[in-house]
């Protein structure tokens, strides 16, 4: 019977070089651009105990880094499953274990099987681990975090099939991420309490939080909501607005040409009326998603990160965005709902000097130590969400209806 034995110094050749490799992957992943020791907000607090007392969460810079490090992790959940990375190299956990939050559920979307969001909820145990024993005021308990387009082959397809989807109708309502995001953040209100749970997105995650948290805010439940760099450009949008030029120019034009009689002002007052009706029920009927629902009185206020030089979402800054045609009486109070003077969005722009589109539509910029931000208005989100500000009868969901944290 032959028997094969393995040489002393194969044996210690073959250990060499195993250690060799892993040694070259520890570096490859240390140095990983993505790593959230090279790519990650610099010179952050770690949390403990002194929390308690005055917690690092009421801070709205802090708030906005923390949350805008969990849709990097969404990202990087995604680029994580395509690269096939395991447990002990994965690169998204390091950006939500520093805050002492846990990944509990991923959302999937069925057509392609890519990672597009997902629930990080409150670790307790990791933060008594470093004697945080109560959750943080303002902490909350579990996040709802949504991923833009991610341009890599294994799921670009149905990222761009999304952002397509936007730009022909400013309604994101048809696609299935809609659908499951919308049933995991009720589940999770559900669990929780609205008032606990928060939902954001980035890019295109932007559009779908945007529009999930108005759906569920229509119903009396009001999370709170994060958007950086939401999308604004439509071709519904564009659409709307030349009609609504084109319906102006008419009117002032009608109102210089002379009329020689009663019957003559009122066969034009006629025809003014025709056109504007024409031009009222045929543009707007390509944005769905911002009918009149005719609910009462709302109560969400969503966040919205935006940066003038990012051509995707420059538009919620542009004063020429009015609102959908109609005559706001609060003109000059331009992110104010029209019918009860509640503020509908708190808006925040990026100041710096003009930059290039990637950078101006990075996620990076939101964790950035020198990002300088500054409160605007913004017609457009008046716009958008003005159905949850109309003086129809109120639902009793929406009285009952809990204001976030």
């Amino acid at each position: 019977m032959n028997t094969q034995t393995t040489s002393p110094v194969i044996k210690e050749e073959e250990e060499k070089e195993e250690g060799t490799k892993e040694v070259v992957q520890e570096e490859e992943e240390a140095s990983h651009p993505y790593a959230f020791h090279v790519s990650g907000p610099r010179n952050l607090a770690n949390l403990n105990w002194r929390d308690l007392i005055s917690s690092s969460w009421k801070d709205a810079n802090y708030k906005r880094t923390v949350i805008a490090c969990f849709i990097q992790a969404v990202y990087l959940l995604e680029l994580d499953r395509q690269e096939n990375r395991t447990q002990e190299n994965a690169l998204a956990p390091n950006w939500w274990i520093p805050f002492k939050y846990k990944l509990t559920q991923t959302l999937i979307d069925e057509r392609d099987g890519s990672i597009f969001g997902a629930i990080l909820e409150w670790d307790r145990s990791a933060a008594m681990a470093d004697l945080v024993l109560l959750r943080p005021s303002g902490a909350p308990k579990a996040v709802l975090a949504l991923r833009g387009t991610l341009l890599k082959s294994p799921t670009m397809r149905r990222d761009i099939e999304d952002d397509l989807r936007f730009l022909a109708w400013e309604s994101l309502k048809g696609s299935v991420r809609f659908k499951v995001a919308l049933e995991v953040l009720k589940s999770v209100s559900d669990t929780y309490g609205s008032s606990n749970v928060c939902i954001a997105g980035h890019s295109l995650g932007a559009g779908f939080a945007l529009q999930v948290g108005k759906a569920l805010a229509k119903e009396g439940i009001y999370v709170e909501t994060h958007l950086f760099n939401p999308p604004s450009v439509s071709l519904a949008m564009s659409l709307r607005n030349i009609g609504e030029k084109a319906e102006l120019v008419w009117k002032r034009l009608k109102s210089m040409l002379p009329s020689s009689s009663n019957e003559e002002a009122q066969a034009g007052n006629d025809g003014d009326k025709s056109l504007s009706i024409g031009l009222k029920s045929w543009i707007p009927r390509l944005s769905s998603s911002f009918k009149n629902a005719g609910f009462g009185v709302g109560k969400w206020v969503p966040h919205l990160y935006v940066n003038n030089s990012d051509y995707i979402c420059c538009s919620y800054t542009d004063p020429e965005c009015s609102g959908g045609g109609e005559k706001i009486n609060d003109a000059d109070k331009e992110n104010i709902g029209p019918m009860n003077g509640q503020v509908a969005a708190k808006l925040f722009v990026v100041s710096k000097e003009k930059q290039k589109f990637h950078e101006a539509h990075a996620l990076e910029q939101w964790w950035s130590s020198d990002a300088q931000l500054q409160q605007a208005n913004s017609k457009l989100i008046s716009r958008q969400l003005k159905s949850l500000y109309t003086s129809g009868g109120t639902s009793p969901q929406v009285m009952q209806g809990k204001l976030p944290r």
